[in-house]
């Protein structure tokens, strides 16, 4: 078994665990079945529903918000870090800005942001970013300031310009802390978004599970959770190969 299959089977024990304890919680009665449904009836419905166009619907606008969201956050993060590492004045703005505000729940700024917004897509897409946008930024401000001075002076003694400099020499250094912050900053989005549909929204997974609630159908509380869970999981996998990828020539994916 290769290791990557065996990590996968690992990974899959947890989950697996998780599952038995439900159904034994079911099992032994220790739950109403109308406040927590045998597994089996839930991955029915969930097979049930993921064949729905309605509930495709629903998961392509969750889709949508998200990616939209997430990749202004990755063009902002690394956009401002790359050039927070270049310019020390753009450096003393930013950093003090980043320890200000990013322990802030950006939950909190989302009603001004419905009222600047609207309660359309905008406001659910700006709170994704201001959430998002902070660890791939403090990741890329960590993994420029790794990089080895000296690789930059030799490109500029060999005559490039500072700014092919910061996109040929910084920018490729940074990438692994790049793709870190960026992993975060995904799960992030996959949270945020959901929580936003969750508060004002008339699609999306996260409108399904709070309409479901309000009409006490337990099973299909269940769906969205399972869907924005199996949709983050598709995400970070595919952000794991491009990863792979990218980085094949670093000595820490040799």
């Amino acid at each position: 078994m290769s290791a990557r299959l065996r990590e996968g089977a690992l990974g899959l024990l947890p989950i697996l665990g998780l599952v038995g304890i439900w159904q034994a919680v079911v099992s032994l009665g220790l739950a109403p079945p109308a406040l927590l449904p045998a597994p089996g009836t839930v991955l029915a419905r969930c097979l049930a529903q993921f064949a729905n166009p309605e509930f495709l619907g629903h998961a392509g606008a969750t889709l949508s918000r998200l990616a939209v969201g997430f990749l202004a956050a990755l063009v902002l993060g690394v956009g401002i870090g790359i050039l927070a590492a270049a310019s020390p004045g753009v450096l003393a703005v930013v950093r003090p800005l980043v320890r200000v505000l990013a322990p802030v729940p950006k939950v909190a700024l989302y009603p001004a942001f419905i009222l600047t917004l609207g309660f359309a897509d905008a406001s659910k897409i700006a709170l994704v970013v201001a959430d998002a946008v902070f660890p791939i930024l403090l990741a890329t401000l960590q993994g420029a300031a790794m990089v080895e001075p000296k690789l930059v002076w030799a490109a500029r003694a060999a005559g490039t310009s500072p700014r092919a400099a910061l996109l040929r020499v910084v920018l490729p250094a940074t990438l692994p802390s790049i793709l870190t912050g960026a992993r975060i900053g995904l799960v992030v989005s996959c949270i945020v978004v959901f929580l936003a549909e969750m508060i004002t929204s008339t699609d999306g997974l996260g409108y399904l599970l709070v309409r479901a609630a309000r009409s006490f159908q337990t099973v299909d509380m269940f769906v969205p959770l399972i869907a924005i869970s199996g949709l983050g999981l598709l995400l970070n996998g595919a952000l794991g190969l491009a990863r792979g990828r990218l980085l094949r020539g670093f000595p820490e994916e040799g």
